[in-house]
């Protein structure tokens, strides 16, 4: 493998791996109080724009890890919209 593709497909995997904990507590907690609006907003549109790069060069470490990180980012802004609803519900 190409130590470039073999670089870039490790610091995807752990740069991915990352949001994995924060999507875990998220969802155990029941509470995504404290994540902030503006932090879910913004990561998701760089992680956007970043497939699209990555698309667009060709690259499949870029795609893969960025495809899954907006999923796990997609989740969390999905448990942020749900948890707010509860809470309204139930307040």
């Amino acid at each position: 493998m190409d130590t470039h593709l073999l670089l870039g497909s490790v610091a995807g995997f752990f740069t991915t791996l990352a949001f994995l904990p924060q999507v875990i507590e998220t969802w155990s907690s029941q509470s995504a109080r404290d994540l902030s609006w503006g932090m879910i907003f913004t990561l998701c549109v760089g992680v956007v724009l970043w497939l699209i790069y990555g698309l667009l060069i060709d690259s499949l470490p870029i795609v893969l890890s960025n495809g899954v990180t907006l999923m796990l980012t997609g989740t969390l802004l999905g448990l942020k919209v749900r948890f707010r609803e509860r809470k309204k519900v139930e307040g």
